[in-house]
């Protein structure tokens, strides 16, 4: 079971006037031996309330350090503490790299890859496009990167940087909604029309291997849509939602609910350890496990992340929200807790098991 570790922060640097790269360093290097485009979830109590948030790595694997970028975001209480409050010398509470945003490394071959990313979603594409130029010297990395405007472009020195390092290998493509743009074609939004047009005259969809979109829903399944149009099949494509976009999970169908006198219970097994809480009605079951005094691990509660991931052992649940696992997982019987509610008198779930 996956649990918090103190890393120490050793910088903290502004990237634009609204968002920080955090340098971090490690308790243990193994726990935090990340993979191109994982995240760290991170714990910090906050005007005396527990907040757990989720932001992803944006150092490559060759970089020889731990680093996550944080955009303020309007609202949000772990961002503007961060952008705010944070400090080298601080400490951070943070669970080992999680996540499946990424595509394995062979450095003997040679591929095409194509990367989305809108605002913050360029932190995990810009540790994936570092780690897969450095380590896989043939391969090339298209990157079409969508902003507001200049002012809000996300590692633009990193990614001028890495233009100049890798010579004819990374092609990036702004995309600005309100600043002027010498080419019509790279204003406004990215979406399905946008991406038909840069495939017809900017990108040769056709020798795309695989491609990674990372960015607001809306514009991820225009993206989505226009790349299987364009013939990349389900397994080319790899996604990372923004937990900020989600306003949680879907509200509950009353037919969903165990209709019964007495409340449903779970019996959940942590660290090897399985304990029975009792599920009241419209309760999810993660919702069941933290009521009942379990330390079951959750981030966004928004079935954006898969922090929350559990198997269900024994009888039926209900998962109304589903952006994190892949159709081969819930095949399994993995759900996420926090999207999860029991059809049956009784469950048993398995955060253990992966």
């Amino acid at each position: 079971m996956a649990r918090f570790h103190p890393l120490k922060v050793t910088e903290v640097r502004k990237t634009i006037r609204d968002a920080v790269v955090v340098s971090l360093e490690p308790a243990n290097d193994t726990d935090f031996n990340f993979t191109q485009g994982q995240y760290l979830t991170f714990k910090q109590e906050i005007e005396g309330t527990e907040i757990r948030r989720s932001y992803s790595i944006c150092a490559g694997k060759d970089d020889g350090i731990l680093q996550v970028g944080i955009k303020k975001v309007d609202g949000g209480a772990f961002s503007t503490w961060a952008n705010e409050n944070l400090a080298p010398g601080m400490v951070l509470d943070a669970m080992p790299p999680m996540g499946k945003f990424y595509a394995d490394i062979d450095p003997n071959q040679a591929k095409n890859y194509l990367g989305f990313a809108g605002g913050s979603g360029i932190t995990p594409v810009l540790s994936i496009v570092k780690t897969t130029l450095a380590r896989e010297p043939d391969s090339r990395f298209t990157l079409v990167y969508a902003n507001r405007g200049v002012n809000t472009i996300m590692f633009r020195e990193e990614l001028e940087d890495l233009k100049n390092n890798y010579m004819g290998r990374l092609n990036v493509i702004h995309i600005l909604e309100s600043d002027a743009q010498d080419i019509e074609l790279f204003k406004g939004r990215v979406d399905e029309a946008k991406c038909g047009a840069l495939f017809a005259n900017w990108i040769d969809i056709k020798s795309v291997d695989t491609a990674f979109i990372c960015g607001p829903e809306p514009m991820m399944l225009g993206i989505a849509a226009a790349l299987k149009d364009h013939g990349l099949s389900e397994e080319q494509i790899k996604f990372e939602l923004f937990a900020s976009s989600q306003p949680g999970r879907l509200p509950q169908r009353e037919t969903q609910a165990v209709e019964t006198t007495k409340p449903a219970e779970a019996v959940v097994i942590i660290d090897g350890t399985g304990r029975t809480v009792d599920i009241a009605k419209d309760q999810t079951l993660l919702e069941a496990a933290l009521a009942g005094g379990l330390d079951a691990p959750f981030a966004c509660k928004a079935g954006v992340c898969s922090t929350c991931k559990c198997k269900v052992i024994e009888g039926e649940v209900e998962m109304v929200s589903n952006h994190a696992l892949e159709d081969y997982e819930v095949e399994q019987g993995f759900v996420l807790s926090c999207q999860s509610f029991a059809l049956t008198q009784k469950v048993i779930v398995d955060y253990d098991q992966h």
